[in-house]
């Protein structure tokens, strides 16, 4: 999960730069130009998502009719294309530059979510959800690569950082106003409140054109003079990186902990433990404030690659000790298997802003400058598959098996994490 603003009073020292003698909301944005205007194009992105994905099963079962088997068969479609979107979509960033291609997938989806209240047969509600999905997974790819082209090296990951706790925020704010929309329960709430969605998207096309141009793309260069690209140059360098795929498989493996969280914690908390069942809203709430609290300072000494791999490694073992500790709640009485629970979560989130910033800082250091599209979208690839096969791995392989489903879980966490540090080391010897 994904945190708030409200780290910037608590780690001021990890963030870009503040305007002190602007009110108190101008002083939770970064001062730099560029990462403020980024800062505004997550908070409306985001607050978009969070009301539609609180809302969208409830619209596709409930309003237009389908069952939730047949919306769950056509999620899982969906899935695999956005899978598949994230490398084509990086390379068309090399090639285009990560700019114009965001801002045109970006258009694609504001028009995609409008078809959602327009969408007339399953026919083309499934096709309209496939090509949403494969744009969206695409421009979250792109967007990854538009940070390594207008954030200064040494503030890529701190701005993710910071990135990712507005994230959380706007995706919680948007949730809560979707509450209005899942209290009124008719197709009019639903179809506002999906083309406030589709106006988020617009809004923040239209923020994205105010960011600096960049000069990547190869067809630029070829128009500046310089050779054309040979046969051997079209082809991916990501894909040709094996170093570099091994620490995307790696990292994939890392990210299985959101299937952990959103799927395996709630199931574990209803089927086999006797907390009470609101306490699977606690879980989540203590993750988003932790992650909120934690994610900038933990971009803190990931600059070097032999850092960023030695923070998966401590996320990895964070994280096995959470679902150990997850594991233990079966059989407590109530109140003390509650206590376990909300610990074990905790440890959850500490292992997760290690990781995820330790993965960030590889992804953009061991990749070839002027190559972050295809870099980007191939790691994103990676962590599309985790996404897509998490919550089922994690339903057959650790749900129902209690405490020995756990401890497997957590030891591929911590096996992924010690692999990371020899892999990195590996990759960065193939590059030097």
């Amino acid at each position: 999960m994904t945190t708030t603003t409200d780290a910037v009073s608590t780690a001021p020292s990890d963030l870009p730069p503040t305007t002190p003698s602007s009110p108190r909301a101008s002083r939770l944005l970064p001062r730099d130009p560029v990462l403020r205007l980024l800062t505004w194009t997550t908070l409306v992105n985001c607050l978009g998502n969070g009301l539609f994905l609180t809302v969208s099963t409830l619209y596709f079962t409930r309003i237009l009719g389908y069952g939730v088997g047949t919306v769950g068969v056509v999620l899982t479609v969906a899935g695999l294309c956005g899978v598949l979107a994230g490398i084509p979509a990086g390379r068309a960033a090399d090639r285009w530059g990560s700019k114009p291609v965001l801002i045109l997938l970006i258009a694609l989806e504001a028009l995609g979510t409008v078809g959602y209240v327009l969408v007339d047969g399953f026919a083309a509600f499934a096709v309209l959800t496939c090509l949403l999905a494969a744009v969206d997974r695409g421009a979250a790819a792109v967007r990854n690569a538009l940070y390594a082209e207008v954030l200064p090296a040494d503030q890529r990951v701190t701005g993710r950082g910071y990135l990712r706790a507005v994230t959380n925020v706007a995706m919680g704010a948007g949730s809560v106003l979707a509450a209005l929309t899942l209290q009124a329960d008719s197709r009019p709430a639903y179809t506002a409140t999906i083309l406030a969605d589709a106006l988020s998207y617009a809004l923040v096309a239209l923020l994205l054109l105010r960011l600096p141009g960049t000069e990547h793309a190869p067809a630029a260069r070829e128009t500046a003079g310089a050779e054309p690209e040979s046969p051997r140059d079209r082809r991916n360098p990501a894909l040709r990186n094996l170093p570099f795929l091994v620490v995307t498989g790696l990292n994939s493996l890392l990210t299985l902990q959101f299937a952990m969280l959103e799927i395996g914690v709630p199931l574990w908390v209803v089927k086999d433990t006797t907390a009470p069942r609101a306490l699977v809203a606690a879980t989540l709430l203590v993750n988003t404030v932790l992650v909120v609290f934690l994610q900038v300072r933990a971009t803190r000494g990931t600059e070097q690659p032999g850092a960023a791999a030695r923070a998966c490694a401590r996320g990895g073992l964070l994280l096995a000790a959470s679902c150990a500790v997850l594991g233990l709640a079966h059989g407590l009485p109530a109140v003390l298997a509650s206590v376990v629970l909300l610990a074990g979560v905790a440890l959850q989130a500490g292992g997760e802003v290690l990781s995820q910033a330790g993965g960030w800082a590889l992804s953009y250091d061991l990749a070839g400058e002027g190559a972050h599209g295809s870099y980007q979208g191939v790691f994103s690839t990676g962590a599309s598959v985790a996404l897509m096969i998490g919550p089922a791995l994690i339903t057959l392989a650790v749900v129902g098996h209690g405490l020995a489903g756990w401890l497997l879980l957590g030891a591929l966490f911590a096996a992924s994490g010690a692999v990371m540090r020899p892999a990195v080391r590996w990759a960065t010897a193939a590059t030097a």
